[in-house]
């Protein structure tokens, strides 16, 4: 099941996450919220947490 957040403007969001490799081969998971459900749609992780700007609601995670 994905992770959706409604902000407090209204609009509701999903949690996508892709992985990605970097230059040195490391990989690494990348999280991003979308007004869309995707086939890239995850469930929250158990160590970050959702905030949301207050100036404009954009929504983002942080680790705990």
């Amino acid at each position: 099941m994905a992770y959706q957040h409604t902000n407090s403007k209204g609009v509701t969001f999903y949690l996508n996450c892709q992985e990605v490799t970097l230059k040195g081969g490391q990989k690494n998971t990348i999280y991003y919220f979308s007004k869309d459900k995707r086939a890239t749609a995850c469930d929250l992780p158990n160590d970050r947490s959702v905030q949301e700007s207050p100036k404009n609601g954009f929504l983002t995670l942080k680790k705990k």
